[in-house]
């Protein structure tokens, strides 16, 4: 069963938003078993989004379809829609009575132009929106489903997860699709492949292996598809382990969730607590762990420190160290991670200082040079990295570097 996914609307092409909502319409289709075919992103153009219908049309039998159904003329997704069936409008009560609750709920005048969102191609079927104006619409045609929705992303979520997925379910005899996520560090997807060579070369045709590579990361993706769900599962278990045991000591997880996220629940399990002291990153590093539910039993919290006179006051780092060997040094790196466990009162303790860029680079510290340290209570390790002359990318190499140094002093303490 193949599906299109087209989403509507200029702000995407121009970049004004990131379209999120495919990512997650694509994942959900496929853990359903309904494999995603192409992914198009089109203007707010009557042609253009005619000729996007037709081509889809042939190529799937689910096209969804977002955006482009709010009340103002640039909206042109439901008249469109209609000229593509060759239908007229009528209006639906459903609809039209969830749009009167909301308005009354936020106690604001109904006008015309709201009330018109109620009107929609007169041989769909509509869903009812219940946490937007504009409804939601199924057309059915040749056997192919259109299904016209919000681009609100949490519109979008519920109207997909609670109607338009178990309606896909029970319309269709589904595969059963399994995946399983291996997180490692500390080794490049080519080295990586080569380790694991004779393992994927006796994979069965119905289980796939896919590399996703990030910045220090490799998260390897078994994937299975079938009838016997239970069977499927057992059998890509088995591959796993036999990964995982090929290339233990650069497995992070098996479980797909983000470096920092296993290094979480590996310090929560332990109960042990954690601060950063951060510079060139400027908080970056405690962005990425407090976006995690329940993060605060594990991280206490950390200072960004970018003026020497705030590294000796929050850190404690020595004037004479600063003055000897300047914020980006080995010497400086380590008395803010020890700071930090002195001062914040952690087990561990993450410290980056280093050059951003696009400038501030000298001829002995060019721009991408960063030292980190990690401490803990019994041991502290620094090392040097040399990263691009990229700003926001050695932000986010300091930032995995850290947390992979991390995990290898957990690793050590086991």
């Amino acid at each position: 069963m193949l599906a299109e996914i087209i989403t509507i609307g200029d702000e995407i092409l121009i970049g004004q938003i990131v379209d999120t909502n495919s990512a997650w319409m694509a994942q959900q289709l496929n853990l359903t078993g309904i494999s995603v075919k192409q992914i198009t992103s089109i203007s707010d153009d009557e042609q253009h989004i005619l000729d996007a219908l037709a081509q889809a049309e042939q190529r799937a039998d689910i096209i969804l379809i977002t955006g482009g159904l709010g009340p103002t003329k640039d909206d042109i997704t439901k008249k469109t829609l209609a000229r593509y069936f060759n239908m007229g409008f009528r209006r639906d009560e459903g609809a039209l009575e969830m749009v009167r609750q909301i308005f009354e709920k936020f106690k604001r005048p109904l006008i015309d132009v709201n009330i018109q969102q109620a009107d929609v191609p007169d041989g769909c079927e509509v869903i009812v929106n219940k946490n937007g104006t504009a409804p939601c619409m199924w057309f059915e045609r040749n056997n192919k489903i259109f299904v016209s929705m919000p681009g609100v992303p949490f519109e979008m979520m519920y109207l997909m997860g609670d109607e338009i997925l178990p309606r896909l379910k029970r319309r269709f005899e589904l595969p059963a699709i399994v995946h399983k996520t291996i997180l490692t560090a500390n080794i490049g997807e080519s080295f990586l492949a080569k380790e694991i060579e004779e393992i994927e070369d006796a994979l069965p045709a119905h289980i796939k292996l896919a590399y996703l590579p990030k910045l220090g990361q490799v998260r390897l993706r078994l994937s299975a598809i079938g009838d016997d769900e239970v069977k499927l599962k057992t059998e890509v278990e088995v591959f796993a382990k036999q990964i995982m045991a090929k290339v233990d000591k650069f497995v992070v997880i098996d479980e797909d969730i983000p470096l920092e996220k296993a290094i979480l629940n590996i310090m929560h399990v332990r109960g042990l607590t954690l601060s950063t002291s951060e510079s060139c990153t400027g908080g970056y590093i405690a962005h990425l762990i407090t976006q995690h539910p329940g993060c605060s039993s594990v991280y206490w919290g950390g200072a960004v420190t970018y003026a020497y006179e705030l590294k000796e006051s929050v850190l404690g780092v020595k004037a004479a160290t600063l003055a000897t060997f300047g914020a980006v040094s080995e010497e400086t790196v380590k008395e803010m991670a020890e700071g930090a466990i002195k001062h914040f009162k952690t087990d561990y303790a993450i410290a980056v200082s280093g050059i951003a860029g696009p400038d501030g680079g000298t001829a002995d510290k060019p721009v991408g040079t960063v030292w980190i340290s990690i401490s803990s209570k019994d041991k502290t390790v620094a090392k040097l990295f040399n990263f691009s002359n990229k700003r926001i990318q050695n932000i986010e190499r300091s930032a995995t570097a850290a947390l992979t140094m991390l995990l290898n002093l957990l690793k050590e303490t086991v």
